[in-house]
């Protein structure tokens, strides 16, 4: 048992304990019965806010209208919530009102059936009112109750459930999926940040490649990421993509992703999202220019979905540079030193690497590259200044523009190891440049 869940059952304990019925709900418990370790243990029970409030020395109400409670425990936060029963929603996303109820309304409002299963710690016993452990057998993912009404409460729960489908390799209920198709439209509703979280979900928990294939197939991806709905049908040339067209090329490299970091999957995403605005048919068909245009795209997407600057300024670099790759091998020692000590630069590599398994290319540039990486020494990549501007001055040049050029070049010059000491760096600096003190 981790301390996590030994937590959980003490507050579940001490809720018994003062009278009130007390469970673990949604996600913890399906998560339990798959095998895998829950992140999260949430908790309902009959207690108000002001009786949870009571019984904890530490809380917080971030939700005290819709009967939520955060109990904070030295091994986290945990959401303890009352038993309700939602009123009508009004803004696709909050109910106008709830009311309390008992546990079996309580799973009667919830998402999805997987999702609303209650467990009692005490006796390990599952309660499950709405189907749950029957479609969890059955690896089928259903609304509860009416999918359009569900749907319609919450508008990301359209997104809900193909992450939840993707990630549990789980198959859609028929009604849930002519329920989403339906109601497609809707998923572009919700806050930007809502969408990103989702989004970044489907990316990174797995299954990404089966996730967009759900997206499209639902009908959902021209509501939230329309650039990649584009992707379909835009053909590539055989001889260099045997697998088809960009969209297909796309889902590949999804598909091969393996716990990435956040922007790589993005950028894998958004790699070839220039493609169709710059396809042309002339001796074949050509993409020229595309990684300018996707890069340009690809901060567009990223300022949409609200991501951080810093997410948004690596990706948009990761996906710019992508062409770039291939020539390393033929760059000048110094470009290419340059080139390796950016900090995105694994990334770059990894993300090139998977283009080319998903073209059924040979990645011979990527083993060069990462051969060299090996061999490179840090200090030989980023190395120590022989001159800086106080130098310079020293040498009788005025500060200004030109210093830059001149630092530049030194550099350039000691990376390619023409260079190798100050007095050296001295008079290649004297060699190409006169001082400008008495000009």
């Amino acid at each position: 048992m981790n301390e996590r869940e030994e937590a959980a059952r003490r507050i579940c304990a001490r809720l018994r304990g003062a009278g009130f019925r007390a469970l673990w709900a949604g996600g913890c418990v399906r998560d339990r019965l798959l095998g895998l370790e829950p992140k999260d243990y949430d908790i309902a029970t009959n207690a108000r806010v002001d009786e949870v409030g009571a019984l904890f020395p530490r809380t917080a109400a971030v939700g005290a209208a819709f009967g939520v409670m955060l109990v904070l425990e030295p091994e986290g936060a945990f959401e303890v919530s009352t038993f309700r029963k939602d009123g009508p929603y009004l803004d696709g996303r909050h109910p106008s009102r709830v009311d309390f109820v008992d546990e079996r309304e309580d799973a009667l409002r919830r998402d999805f059936t997987v999702n609303a299963l209650f467990l009692d710690p005490q006796h390990d016993r599952v309660l499950d009112y709405v189907g749950g452990l029957e479609d969890l057998h059955a690896n089928l993912l259903r609304a509860v109750g009416d999918p359009v009404k569900r749907f319609e409460e919450d508008h990301l729960r359209l997104l809900r459930a193909v992450r939840f489908a993707a990630r549990l390799g789980y198959a859609m209920d028929p009604a849930t999926a002519t329920a989403i198709r339906a109601l497609a439209p809707l998923a572009a509703r919700p806050s930007a940040e809502r969408i990103r979280d989702e989004i970044t979900k489907m990316l990174m928990e797995g299954h990404a490649g089966r996730a967009f294939r759900m997206l499209d197939d639902l009908g959902l991806l021209p509501a939230v990421l329309p650039e990649i709905a584009a992707m379909k049908g835009v053909e590539q040339p055989p001889e260099f993509h045997p697998e088809g067209d960009v969209f297909t090329h796309t889902l590949l490299m999804l598909e091969a992703l393996h716990n990435p970091s956040l922007t790589l999957a993005y950028a894998v995403l958004l790699h070839d999202v220039g493609k169709p605005a710059t396809q042309t048919f002339e001796d074949r068909i050509r993409f020229n220019f595309h990684d300018k245009v996707g890069a340009r795209l690809a901060e567009e997407i990223g300022r949409r979905l609200r991501l951080s600057s810093a997410q948004i300024e690596r990706i948009v670099w990761l996906v710019g540079q992508h062409m770039r790759l291939a020539f390393v091998p033929e760059m000048r020692e110094s470009k290419r030193k340059r080139f390796a000590r950016h900090e995105g630069f694994e990334e770059l590599v990894e993300l090139c690497r998977i283009d080319c398994l998903a073209s059924g290319r040979e990645a011979w540039e990527i083993d060069w590259i990462k051969a060299y990486l090996q061999q490179l020494v840090p200090e030989e990549a980023r190395p120590r200044p022989l001159i800086t501007g106080h130098h310079l001055i020293a040498m009788g040049f005025v500060p200004g523009a030109l210093f830059r050029e001149i630092l530049s070049e030194v550099e350039d010059a000691q990376l390619d190891g023409s260079i190798h000491t100050p007095d050296e760096a001295r008079a290649f600096v004297l060699g190409r440049w006169r001082p400008n003190r008495n000009q």
